[in-house]
Order: structure tokens, then C-alpha cells, then sequence
């Protein structure tokens, strides 16, 4: 090896580096949302707050490391997965979503998050826009609240009245165990945070102008209502926590540690192994030589402002 290639070896190592730092900022950048505003993670934390941060990295990083795996064989197999995430406001199901999907390939997975129905849907059969979202062979999909919205939101809310409930009821265990029956796997998470803690990230958003808009009047009306929901959500675990597809708890005060929980716990529900890969060989460019590139107009070009 020349002198020259040694050199280029060791820039291209050193730019690989560098751009294995950056994508542990972004994992920083996600991680920001847990500070108070202004605050820099690294700054006024204790030398053993910075210790288990570190741990906590480094065991998201090997968790997400094992969903490529997952992913890879769900593909491979054509397997179904679909994830249902409940749980009160300001729980944390948004943060753990956005850990799941981090690092895996979009084009195998989705993310459904259906605002309230419009008039026409009001007058569908209830599961029916839920429906198009499940997965085809190869597709994981995440519910970031999901029917459960009858039973929760939409009875404490006075949204649906007392039949329409009672039909929810007899109709969702038969609905989810079709959905098995017909080859989708169905894991159901409940995200539980204490009163204190839900009032207290609900006091950090209204703080927060980057988090403001995560606050509607709905979830400020159920802060007044919490034991409405308590007592919706105990109704609820009686009347769907099925054997084909049970409710799971996740202890979610602890965010960080509710996020290794449940991805730990997810990854023990898929019985899925490690798919074989092919090493890949970058191809060498092929040069033409009537290859001519066209100049970009200058005005083209957004300004360098950093």
C-alpha cells in the first residue's frame, strides 16, 4: 500500500468516525425532550446521573441493534406484527415509539396515529378505519393509540353513548381474535404513570413552547378527570385482556427505563432469529469519457447560513 492510499484509508476511517459521533447526537437530540428547557443534558447532572445515562445508551443502542434483527426476519418471513400503545396523556408512548422506529427501515413499518373520526367515519362500522392500517406479509405497525379510544377517551369524554360501548365490548374480543386467527401478531402496551407524574410533565409542557402544542384541551380536561379514567381503564383490562392477545403493563414514571422495559419486552414476544446476509461489495464507479456534468446555477443553491 502506498503512502497516498494509507492516507486516503485513514481520512475515509476518520470521516466514518465522525459520522458514527454525529449519529449518537441524534440520539441526544431525542434525548433533550427529558430536560427542562435550556437545559444541556451534559451540564448539572451528577457524576452518576452521567454514568447511567451512558448505561442507558448503551443498552438502547444493543436493544435497537435487536429490532434490525426482528425487522430483518418479520421481512424475511413475511411475518405480521401489529403493537397497540394506550395509556394516559403525556405516558410516554410517543417516546418509545420514536426509539422503536429510530433506526429500523420505514418501508417495512408504520406508524398509525388516527386523529378523531370525521362525520363519515362516525357513521362506519367502528373498526372499519382501523382496518386499513393493519399489515401486510413483512409489515409491523404501530398503534399510537388505537380502538381503544371507545373505551378510554370516547366514554369518559361522553363521546360514544352507553350502547355503543356495551357493543365495543362484545365486538373487540371477537374483532382481535379474528385478527390472530388470521395470522397477525397483536401485542397490546399500557403505559401507567402515577398522578404526580402526569401532573408534573403536563406542568413541563406548558412551560416548554417546543411541547405547548402536545397539550390540546382534551388532555387538560383529563387531568380533572383521572379518576374517570381509572376507573375506564379497569373496565377495560376486564373486559379485553384476552389469551390471544393480552394487555401488557409497562411502568412508565421512569421514562428511560419504561423504554428498555418495553423494548426488551417486545422483543421476547417475536420469536424471531437472526436472518444471514450476504456481505455487500461496493461496485467501482464506471467512468465514460463523454460523461459531462452541467453546472448548478448559483441561485439554485439555498444560502450557507452555518
Amino acid at each position: 500500500m502506498s503512502a497516498k492510499e494509507g492516507d486516503k484509508d485513514r481520512s475515509t476511517f476518520r470521516r466514518i468516525h465522525r459520522d458514527l459521533v454525529d449519529d449518537f447526537d441524534e440520539e441526544l437530540e431525542l434525548e433533550t425532550e427529558d430536560y427542562e428547557p435550556g437545559d444541556i443534558p451534559a451540564k448539572g447532572i451528577s457524576d452518576a446521573e452521567r454514568t447511567l445515562r451512558r448505561r442507558y445508551f448503551k443498552e438502547l443502542f444493543r436493544l435497537q441493534s435487536e429490532l434490525i434483527k426482528m425487522q430483518d426476519w418479520i421481512v424475511a418471513t413475511g411475518h405480521k406484527l401489529v403493537i397497540v400503545f394506550e395509556g394516559r396523556d403525556a405516558a410516554g408512548k410517543g417516546g418509545l415509539i420514536k426509539r422503536i422506529t429510530q433506526r429500523l427501515n420505514p418501508r417495512a413499518l408504520r406508524v398509525a396515529a388516527l386523529p378523531a373520526p370525521n362525520d363519515r367515519e362516525r357513521t362506519q362500522w367502528y373498526f372499519q378505519r382501523f382496518v386499513s392500517h393493519l399489515p401486510a406479509a413483512g409489515e409491523m405497525v404501530l398503534f399510537d393509540r388505537s380502538w381503544y379510544n371507545r373505551p378510554g377517551v370516547e366514554r369518559v369524554m361522553n363521546f360514544c353513548t352507553a350502547a355503543e360501548l356495551e357493543e365495543f365490548f362484545r365486538s373487540v374480543p371477537e374483532f382481535e381474535k379474528m385478527l390472530v386467527r388470521s395470522g397477525i401478531q397483536l401485542i397490546k402496551y399500557w403505559f401507567s404513570i402515577s398522578d404526580e407524574e402526569q401532573e408534573f410533565r403536563f406542568m413541563c409542557r406548558t412551560m416548554d413552547p417546543m411541547k405547548q402544542w402536545k397539550l390540546s384541551k382534551m388532555d387538560l380536561e383529563s387531568r380533572r378527570r383521572w379518576e374517570d379514567y381509572t376507573k375506564a381503564k379497569e373496565v377495560m383490562f376486564e373486559r379485553t385482556h384476552i389469551p390471544e392477545a393480552p394487555w401488557w403493563v409497562v411502568q412508565a414514571n421512569d421514562k428511560k427505563r419504561a423504554r428498555l422495559n418495553c423494548i426488551h419486552h417486545l422483543l421476547s414476544q417475536v420469536k424471531y432469529k437472526e436472518v444471514p446476509h450476504t456481505p455487500l461489495d461496493l461496485p467501482t464507479r464506471e467512468h465514460r469519457e463523454d460523461y459531462h456534468r452541467n453546472p448548478v446555477p448559483k441561485e439554485m443553491f439555498i444560502p450557507d447560513k452555518y
